[in-house]
């Protein structure tokens, strides 16, 4: 990218209402409750009990700081940390490209509703609803409208509806012991074991932990979500929502923030900015995603563990539904199945215009600095990036590659990987690009450092245990 003209200086903006800021979190959290809330902790409860529910607590912890530095960034800089990162990095839109989509076009999230909903129909496979799935995804994205504004009203409404849904069929179904269980599993006391089971696969636990929350280079779009809903320094910036106005004309895209004058005021503006979205993001990212996870953990501890079978694939999902059924009756087992079901879907459709947003950004990033353009045509970009990851998807399932549980690991693992170096590229940058003032204080950065060599030690283990012992 080039610095075309000097930049102007702009005001600080003023702090909004709590009440506006509400909406980025939401969406950010969704993006994750189809993968590890869903699927992949209640799968390991199922199997080996709530001795490992301090995982999910202290995961979706991490996330929460991880996500506040991403934050930091774009409400002082006004701009994604993907700019900021490829201005002294110049190769890191080509590893965030990479990353991405092997990361996330893995289709595991679609196969793992399409297989929900064909046991639901009676069918015995689900690879061709799966391929149907990822076309209407793609056709949906492709009405040419944002869905920025419609995934905000979504994610909301679903996770304001299903979190108490799903608390209240717990309450139901669950007794005093079962709440014990939980409430010792935080300390990391099962049944037998303390923090670790015995045969539960290093990867499985990595990746629902990396899955707590949104997970992968996913929560790197907190920073483009936040400037969109205009946050700090994102009042000036381009919002990404004039995307998909202009079809196949070039639009005028400014990738970079503005500016602004370190004054007392703006200082001041800064740290109210500050302590209203860090709250913003405490109650509707950390506080209802940890309600939601261990929510779902106990509702799958109380209808599936020991089970016969519930090692193969994701069956233990079904097994939820049957045994919802049988105590409140089949309409109520079939109605857990298909809201599964919807959400896993609509998990994989915020999935997909992430990171079809990721990569087109990062791709407009490279060619405007090679071809020194200020403009880009980014529609075309974002969706060649959206049909190819569809295309892939079905390039997988068509070869046999579709069992769920299976692609969810992977592409956790994966992930996990991509969330240690942009964890470290994140800190990098804030310590860099932003005045003294707005850095992260000293005990953040520890945090940080210690989030960082655990995500790179627990890394190089799995990688070790799966390809070298």
């Amino acid at each position: 990218m080039t610095q075309s003209k000097k930049k102007t200086l702009q005001e600080f903006p003023k702090p909004i209402s709590l009440r506006k800021l509400i909406g980025p979190s939401f969406v950010i959290l969704a993006l994750g409750l189809g993968s590890g809330e869903v699927i992949l902790w209640p799968y390991l409860v199922s199997n080996y009990g709530l001795g490992i529910a301090w995982g999910a607590l202290l995961g979706i912890s991490f996330q929460y700081f991880i996500n506040m530095e991403i934050e930091r960034y774009a409400l002082v800089k006004g701009e994604s940390v993907f700019v900021g990162i490829a201005k002294f990095l110049k190769g890191a839109p080509y590893w965030f490209i990479l990353s991405t989509f092997i990361g996330f076009g893995l289709p595991g999230i679609v196969a793992a509703s399409a297989a929900v909903f064909a046991s639901l129909m009676g069918f015995e496979s689900f690879e061709w609803i799966a391929i149907l799935f990822l076309i209407l995804v793609g056709l949906i994205l492709s009405s040419g409208k944002t869905v920025y504004g419609l995934m905000e009203k979504l994610t909301r409404s679903i996770i304001l509806i299903g979190v108490p849904l799903v608390f209240l069929l717990t309450i139901i179904l669950s007794q005093k012991a079962d709440w014990s269980a939980l409430a010792l599993g935080i300390f990391a006391q099962g049944e037998g074991y303390t923090f670790f089971p015995e045969g539960l696969a290093l990867a499985t636990f990595f990746a629902a932990f990396a899955y707590s929350g949104a997970g992968g280079n996913l929560n790197l779009t907190q920073s483009i979500y936040i400037k969109e809903k205009g946050y700090g320094m994102g009042k000036y910036a381009t919002k990404l929502s004039g995307l998909f106005q202009k079809k196949g004309g070039r639009e005028e895209i400014r990738l970079e923030g503005a500016g602004f004058a370190d004054t007392p005021e703006a200082r001041q503006r800064f740290s109210v900015w500050w302590k209203r979205i860090s709250f913003e993001h405490a109650l509707e990212f950390w506080f209802i995603g940890a309600i939601s996870i261990l929510l779902l953990m106990l509702l799958a501890y109380v209808t599936t563990y020991n089970l016969e079978g519930n090692t193969q694939g994701i069956s233990f999902v079904i097994r939820e539904g049957t045994a919802i059924g049988a105590v409140l009756g089949p309409a109520f087992g079939a109605g857990f199945l298909l809201v599964v079901t919807i959400l896993l879907f609509q998990t994989q459709l915020g999935v997909m215009d992430s990171t079809s947003r990721i990569m087109a950004e990062n791709a407009s990033i490279s060619y405007m600095r090679i071809k020194n353009e200020s403009s880009v045509p980014l529609s075309k970009i974002y969706y060649g990036f959206l049909w190819s990851q569809i295309a892939f998807g079905i390039l997988l399932i068509l070869l046999g590659l579709s069992e769920p549980k299976f692609l969810l690991v992977l592409g956790a693992v994966i992930n996990a990987i991509a969330m240690f170096v942009h964890i470290g590229l994140v800190s990098i940058l804030n310590f860099r690009s932003i005045p003294k003032f707005y850095q992260p204080s000293v005990f953040r950065r520890i945090l940080l450092g210690v989030i960082f060599v655990f995500f790179g030690v627990f890394s190089v283990v799995v990688v070790t245990n799966q390809f070298f012992l």
